[in-house]
């Protein structure tokens, strides 16, 4: 991980994430026995179903951990770029799993204002359970969302949401249960619907950023711009184009093309290649993963290269070219370069060949007029050395 959550480990993060979920799991566990056992005694419908709601939180808090235990493996054959997209796929089914809860909610409280008959009459023993679940829920919501910010985890974020919905619906508890004994029988009902509405609204809002994640949407324009200005502070990088981004879970993943001067060495090429992958990792929190692929010119509006000859193709019609120039057969090595859908050629003899700068005009002349009719090959220049 890097800067904001830069110093804690792909191991420590996924013990962090399973020790808050068993937490939560523990605290469901005894709320859902609690509240179904309460709800029985003290005459409680809303109570019951608030229970059954709490142990929906059981699934998500195992969902969680065996998120966690997946996406802290390290990449291998079947999943190169890591397994963070298990959090990813966590946190969408943990948004499903709210709207599922949502739509029940407003469901049912719609049933109960047409069926008001069906509307028990809880006691004060109910009320209190209630209002203790709130309070424990609450506080489980806020130390959940806590660690989920300090080590970057939608996932732990989404959990601590549904912990949220509980002490929600718990407020519709409250309601349900103190409007009953107040007379008013069918606010529990309203106060239900609309609160099942913003549990849907809480689902889409944790789902929507999941979805675009498992399609490969890119970081915000602001981050990418971000990421494009610190490639064009390095020393030998000339452009930056065909920039692509993507969250893999708790991280991004960049690939970039970063188009250099066209005569530089191989080595030089890959050595701005390493800076750029070294200056993302450190300098932009999020990114985890890095592809820098090094070009010679902007591939995005220079001519295709593809279909000209390689090397060992490329020598091979030269010297049928320039097999009746005396001089080409003292060349010592060529270089070729790639460019704007021809290769120009760099053409070096030894320096004993060199009787001058005219006679050295004269046999680059007359290498680049035997390839007139060669299309795929471009200028050549004649080095002594």
């Amino acid at each position: 991980m890097s800067n904001g959550s830069a110093m804690i480990s792909t191991e420590e993060r996924r013990q962090i994430t399973q020790r808050v979920t068993v937490v939560g799991a523990v605290i469901n566990l005894v709320l859902s026995l609690a509240k179904i056992v309460i709800g029985l005694l003290a005459h409680s419908q809303s109570l019951v179903a608030d229970g059954l709601h709490s142990l929906s939180d059981l699934l998500s808090d195992a969902l969680v951990y065996w998120a966690a235990h997946h996406a802290a493996q390290g990449p291998d054959e079947e999943h190169p770029y890591g397994h963070g997209r298990f959090e990813t796929v966590a946190t969408l089914g943990l948004a499903v799993i709210l709207l599922l809860v949502g739509l029940i909610i407003v469901w049912d409280a719609g049933n109960r204002l047409f069926h008001p008959d069906e509307l028990l009459e809880p006691g004060l023993l109910a009320l209190a359970a209630a209002i203790a679940s709130i309070l424990l829920k609450e506080w489980l919501y806020h130390y959940t969302v806590r660690v989920a910010r300090r080590i970057s985890s939608e996932m732990l974020r989404a959990n601590a949401w549904h912990h949220r919905t509980d002490a929600i619906s718990s407020v519709v508890v409250v309601v349900g249960i103190g409007g009953t004994l107040a007379g008013l029988p069918y606010l529990d009902a309203i106060a239900a619907a609309v609160v099942g509405l913003m549990i849907c609204h809480i689902a889409w809002e944790l789902g929507a950023p999941a979805l675009r994640e498992l399609v490969d949407v890119a970081l915000d324009h602001d981050r990418v711009e971000q990421i494009r200005q610190t490639i064009l502070t390095i020393g030998g990088v000339k452009a930056v184009h065909m920039l692509r981004t993507r969250k893999i879970g708790g991280c991004a993943s960049v690939d970039v093309h970063v188009q250099v001067a066209p005569w530089l060495s191989v080595s030089e090429g890959h050595m701005i290649s390493q800076v750029v992958m070294e200056r993302l990792l450190a300098e932009i929190d999020e990114v985890g993963d890095v592809t820098v692929h090094i070009d010679p010119e902007d591939d995005e509006v220079a001519l295709s290269c593809t279909g000209l000859p390689l090397r060992a193709e490329a020598e091979r019609v030269l010297a049928a070219r320039w097999k009746d120039i005396r001089p080409a057969y003292d060349i010592q090595r060529l270089v070729l370069h790639y460019l704007d859908g021809r290769i120009d050629i760099d053409a070096y003899l030894p320096l004993r060949v060199f009787h001058g700068e005219a006679e050295a005009v004269v046999l680059r002349d007359g290498l680049q007029q035997a390839l007139a009719k060669t299309p795929e090959f471009g200028a050549v220049r004649v080095y002594f050395g």
